[in-house]
């Protein structure tokens, strides 16, 4: 039976950060959990195309903020910053009125980004493009950036089959177990026409590595810098 764990959730404090940064007690922490929820799903249905990545919500005493990370700014900036007054007002009633200011955060290597490639793989499988293919294209094109490890996993009926399976395809070093190592995990849904689609994605971005050499026991020591060995037994 497997256990499975968020690889988010689980390096939460030390190599990831949370997505939503408030406090509340009380009946006031509901309150704002269903407005985090009603942002996000507002966020994902209007940027569907915009290559939204995440969505990090801060609050402070009668304001939000709301920082988006895209590869595509200015999609969602708009003509003279239109699209971005626009939202700021429907997140204002979506919120109760309180104060909400949009950041948005460019991603610069958007084939390095678990979320963006499950979502570009998405994308493919609606078209029709062939599942093997574009799970390769992705592995392929997260290599040739400099990926140190990738591993990709489509669950569903994978080209229209009777029965639903999974096949997964991995290149690299993908340690899931080593907190030390900057992995990066994505998940979306292609709503193809004969049922959905679930993609995975964990990526290894070794540019962020800074492990370094693990030191060498006492006991394994360079066998040039030892001595003369006694001799053993009755001489």
């Amino acid at each position: 039976m497997g256990q499975k764990v968020n690889p988010i959730g689980f390096r939460l404090a030390v190599s990831k950060d949370w997505r939503s940064k408030w406090f509340a007690s009380g009946k006031d922490y509901a309150e704002k959990l269903h407005e985090d929820l009603k942002i996000r799903g507002y966020m994902r249905e209007r940027l569907q195309f915009a290559a939204l990545a995440r969505v990090v919500i801060e609050r402070a005493w009668n304001s939000v903020r709301v920082t988006l990370h895209t590869s595509r700014p200015g999609l969602i900036i708009g003509r003279k910053g239109s699209e971005i007054e626009r939202m700021t007002k429907e997140l204002s009633d979506i919120c109760k009125g309180a104060q909400v200011k949009i950041d948005i955060v460019e991603i610069r290597k958007p084939e390095l980004d678990a979320q963006l490639i499950c979502e570009q793989v998405a994308v493919q499988l609606e078209r029709r493009i062939s599942f093997r293919r574009a799970m390769k294209r992705a592995v392929q094109t997260a290599m040739d950036f400099g990926a140190d490890g990738i591993r990709i996993r489509c669950a569903g009926r994978l080209g229209g089959a009777d029965i639903a399976r999974s096949e997964w395809y991995r290149e690299g070093k993908v340690p899931l177990q080593t907190l030390r190592v900057p992995l990066d995990y994505g998940f979306a849904e292609a709503r193809t026409v004969y049922g959905v689609i679930g993609i995975k994605c964990w990526v290894n971005k070794k540019e962020d590595d800074g492990s370094s050499p693990r030191p060498e026991r006492g006991d394994r020591r360079d066998r040039d810098n030892r001595g003369p060995r006694r001799p053993r037994g009755n001489q």
